[in-house]
């Protein structure tokens, strides 16, 4: 049938199979097209537990499997709740210094020092931006941090001072008797980046809020905004914080996605007209270390959606959060376990790949299947994606969506071929058991190591369509 009001027909062919036809993939990159950036897909490592990611062997496979897919390495953010507790102690000798009841805390307040920094700068292989303490008012302990770590890391790429000021109580040290407010941290801001470019160069990432909107600060800054690289803002598009109730098919809405990073299209838009970079800073499905829908296969298919989303958006790179080590639902990885979330990374990765240049949404964005095309950098289309939405908890039959594509890339006749990510449901988890995998054999192990063989799927062409079916909850790329 033919529904009013959307760009594709839609028509029922058996019970459990819907059909989009008709999709059109242009020939050439439209001006409508947004750009990708090398290290869309970004990690942010929260700041105390930074040394011991170093540790895990799984944090330097899993960077560079990314680093693999698209070319370059991945952007890191070292920063989070426990920058703004951390003071800075050049005669610390070990990278940080605090004491917790159980090795599951966060500490309260932490001392690092110099092998910090060297630290940062020998294992990460990408730009890396660091976070430094704010709220506690000591400038003087920042500015020796910050020098510090310029002349440490070639591999820096800007400096944050405090995170999610929005946050700060009104006990804070940085707050004035006069209280605080989004003028009162711009006014903040504006005099610790003046204060402190002198001495490390104009390489700050501004903002760095959580609810605070980052179009309001831009112009509060004045001149200092010569001295910013970088705008910041955090993303959660669910809590759970103090027991609050998370939902897996709200998350992994394609139209839900869509409706949710379109709110941070202004500030990005802002950011750009002031000459601005603009990053999701830290970003992850849910904030307090992520809910129980956060370690899920519909996760990872959710982080699939939400970084081609935000980057049709403006959002330049999106942070992925790793919290607490052996206490943090969203994490990609651990001590023991290559979580379902990871998939997701490695997957939009591979759509992107290392030839990916612009990016356009080919539906509507009302629906419960995205398709989206990849141009290389001479305008060319050389992927599709196609993710369906739709929830399947495991329980009853699991529907399907036939979605027909014809134009660029797309000959008379012959085959395609593509690749599947798909897992028992939307709720598998694989630290239980459940089986996701990339191309029906790529699975990871606890190190992140890849095991098993990727398989293409052939897609016949006929008659200029191509047709996939995909399963609900699940995605597939088709290369052309």
């Amino acid at each position: 049938m033919r529904c009013k009001g959307l760009d594709v027909i839609l028509f029922t062919v058996a019970s459990c199979t819907t059909c989009i036809a008709a999709i059109t993939v242009p020939t050439t990159a439209p001006s409508t097209a947004s750009t990708i950036d090398s290290s869309q897909v970004a990690v942010s490592l929260e700041f105390f537990a930074f040394p011991g990611y170093t540790e895990l062997v799984s944090t330097e496979t899993c960077l560079a499997n990314l680093q693999a897919l698209r070319g370059a390495p991945v952007a890191v953010r070292i920063g989070g709740t426990t920058q703004d507790r951390a003071t800075y102690d050049p005669s610390l000798a070990t990278p940080v210094g605090y004491t917790v009841a159980s090795p599951t805390d966060a500490p309260t307040s932490l001392t690092f020092g110099p092998s910090f920094f060297t630290l940062a700068a020998s294992d990460l292989k990408g730009n890396v931006t660091i976070g430094l303490n704010r709220q506690l008012n000591n400038q003087a302990n920042t500015l020796s941090a910050a020098v510090q770590a310029k002349n440490s890391m070639p591999n820096m790429y800007a400096i944050e001072l405090g995170n999610e000021p929005d946050l700060y109580a009104s006990t804070s040290p940085i707050v004035p008797s006069s209280g605080w407010s989004q003028t009162a941290d711009a006014a903040s801001e504006k005099s610790w980046f003046t204060a402190i470019a002198p001495s490390v160069g104009n390489i700050f990432q501004a903002a760095v809020y959580l609810s605070w909107r980052t179009t309001a600060t831009i112009p509060l800054l004045g001149t200092s905004v010569n001295n910013v690289r970088s705008v910041s803002e955090h993303s959660y598009p669910q809590s759970a914080c103090n027991g609050a109730t998370t939902d897996l098919l709200t998350l992994m809405s394609h139209s839900g996605i869509v409706s949710y990073t379109s709110g941070f299209k202004a500030d990005a838009a802002s950011a750009h007209a002031a000459g601005l970079r603009y990053f999701l800073g830290e970003t992850n499905s849910a904030t307090c270390g992520g809910g129980g829908i956060s370690p899920t296969f519909g996760a990872a298919l959710w982080i699939v959606d939400y970084v081609l989303q935000g980057a049709l958006n403006g959002i330049e790179r999106s942070y992925f959060h790793q919290g607490t080590i052996g206490d943090c639902q969203y994490c990609w990885w651990g001590r023991f376990t290559t979580g379902a979330p990871f998939y997701g990374a490695y997957f939009v990765s591979t759509f992107l790949g290392t030839d990916g240049a612009k990016l356009e949404m080919l539906d509507n964005g009302t629906g419960a299947v995205a398709s989206y095309v990849i141009f290389d950098s001479a305008g060319a289309p050389i992927r599709l994606l196609v993710y369906n939405s739709n929830y399947y908890d495991g329980t009853g039959t699991r529907s399907s969506t036939a979605v027909s594509f014809t134009g660029g890339g797309i000959p008379s006749s012959g085959t395609a071929t593509a690749l599947r990510l798909t897992g028992p449901n939307a709720t598998s988890r694989v630290d239980e058991g459940g089986i996701v995998t990339i191309g029906g054999g790529v699975t990871f192990d606890g190190n992140c190591n890849v095991v098993g063989t990727e398989t293409r799927e052939n897609v016949v062409v006929t008659g200029g369509t191509l047709t996939v079916s995909v399963q609900a909850s699940e995605a597939l790329i088709v290369y052309l």
